[in-house]
């Protein structure tokens, strides 16, 4: 069944078609709010974005897949989140990584540290960003979005997100540089 009839279901009260919404969503929910926000606090965003989606129910058109629509839920109530809260030392990735599909097959205990390593340090160099700037660059180079879908979720101009997603890779760009492992 695709989204838009569990929508339609949901809306007349069927909570198990909202339940299939968010199981079907659940992931992609969490890595957007967890790179906005940080993995520790990305089940309490991705929670509170959820509710309030079911709460909207009635404000979702169908004039955008249901996926944007959500998403842009997440990210204001991710930048919301991050606008309340008091600045604390940042963790690593692992919460993220564990709620990516698994790969095939079993790897190193070397290979997997390092990769949990990598995802650390790519997690907190992140975490240095502007707000505006992580959100279109986890949705474009992260989750592989379109542009326009990012203009959606961000309710933005088409423009101002190639060029907040340009600023956003210049900035990357020098943290790196900045910052030496």
């Amino acid at each position: 069944m695709d989204d838009a009839a569990l929508v339609t279901r949901a809306r007349n009260g069927d909570m198990r078609a909202f339940e299939q919404l968010v199981d079907r969503h659940r992931a992609v929910v969490f890595r957007v709010a967890a790179r906005v926000v940080g993995p520790h606090e990305a089940d309490d965003v991705s929670q509170d974005a959820l509710l309030r989606a079911y709460h909207r129910l009635d404000r979702y058109r169908g004039e955008g897949s249901f996926r944007s629509w959500l998403l842009r839920i997440v990210h204001n109530t991710a930048l919301n989140h991050l606008e309340r809260r008091v600045p604390e030392p940042v963790g690593g990735g692992e919460e993220i990584e564990q709620a990516a599909p698994a790969h095939e097959g079993s790897r190193e205990p070397a290979s997997r540290l390092e990769s949990r390593e990598r995802a650390e340090r790519l997690e907190l160099k992140l975490r240095g960003m502007r707000p505006e700037h992580r959100a279109v660059l986890v949705l474009r180079d992260l989750e592989g979005m379109p542009y326009d879908e990012i203009a959606l979720i961000t309710e933005s101009p088409l423009g101002s997100v190639k060029g907040r997603l340009h600023r956003a890779r210049n900035e990357l760009i020098e943290i790196l540089r900045s910052n030496a492992y």
